[in-house]
């Protein structure tokens, strides 16, 4: 991501800036863990997305700002209230903020982000980021329903995946650089794009995230940890579609009732790989991000576009 980097270099120390001061607290508990998840914040993906979206369409101003700090403070919640869900105790190779501080303190914590991130928007008459990123929340919060759901029955087509990874994660990242669109340019069109850009981005990350489950890398979660939870994702569906009555039978066993034991879950993931899921999964993944750039390539030559195609391709080719 070093292209992105560089292009937005003066732009990222505003925003740091901007967002720090976003998530202050005067409860001195609140602040000291407002500093530590700062502290130990990702890769700044979402922000950049909204950044460089708003300068491939306009001028990069205040409220753009308050979009990247709205969309990093939404997805923020998002994840220490999923660690409280999932009782994570790591996340990003750390203490999470649930191991540290347990379930009542995590859950106001994210409902906090949540608050100072409708206030952050309202306080500036941001109303139709706000919109965009709101109905980003009720896309994920119904994805991650949905995919409850289907894990209680195994019953999941790849149409009902998609939809699932389309609501919980691609709505956020679409959100992303429609906000950012909007924020320069409040055209509508233009935001529209942005928009289908950022989905196609999204599932990609998504199934790239999804294919981890299945490789040997250090990536923050151990092999075969979908199964384990009982998430049925795109390598395991084609794969289920592909194998015999026999061996079909044996893994939704496994996944029902053997999923802690580490033997049995392995050969789930190599009947999978020897059913073609993996191909089958980076080939679509492959199709996705191609869409994505596809619709970014409708914008003229530029840096800034450069260095979205960077990122684009990053979600895809990543290592963790």
């Amino acid at each position: 991501m070093q292209k992105s980097q560089a292009i937005l270099a003066e732009e990222l120390k505003v925003f740091e800036i901007k967002f720090r001061e976003a998530v202050k607290s005067n409860t001195p508990l609140l602040d000291r863990i407002m500093r530590f998840i700062v502290n130990r914040k990702g890769k700044q993906l979402r922000p950049m997305f909204v950044l460089l979206s708003a300068k491939l369409c306009g001028t990069i101003n205040e409220t753009t700002y308050r979009a990247a700090s709205l969309v990093e403070l939404l997805h923020t919640a998002t994840l220490v209230h999923d660690d409280v869900v999932d009782e994570s105790l790591e996340r990003r190779g750390f203490f999470s903020t649930y191991a540290l501080w347990k379930t009542k303190i995590s859950v106001l914590v994210g409902d906090y982000l949540l608050a100072k991130g409708l206030l952050l928007s309202l306080d500036n008459n941001d109303f139709q980021i706000l919109k965009i990123l709101s109905d980003a929340v009720r896309l994920m919060s119904e994805g991650e329903l949905l995919q409850i759901e289907k894990s209680r029955s195994l019953n999941l087509s790849e149409a009902v995946y998609f939809e699932i990874i389309r609501n919980k994660t691609a709505s956020l990242l679409a959100s992303a650089c429609s906000a950012g669109a909007y924020s320069t340019s409040q055209d509508p069109l233009l935001t529209q794009k942005l928009q289908m850009f950022g989905e196609k981005v999204g599932i990609a990350f998504q199934v790239k995230d999804d294919l981890f489950d299945y490789g040997s890398a250090a990536v923050g979660k151990p092999t075969g940890n979908d199964i384990k939870e009982k998430k049925i994702t795109l390598p395991l569906i084609y794969a289920l579609n592909k194998m015999d009555a026999q061996s079909r039978r044996e893994c939704i066993y496994i996944i029902k009732n053997q999923n802690r034991n580490k033997e049995k879950v392995q050969q789930v993931v190599e009947k999978v790989k020897a059913a073609g899921g993996i191909a089958y999964a980076e080939q679509r993944m492959f199709e996705f991000r191609d869409d994505a750039l596809a619709i970014l390539h409708e914008f003229p030559d530029s840096p800034t576009r450069a260095g979205l195609e960077e990122l684009v391709r990053y979600t895809t080719d990543r290592a963790y």
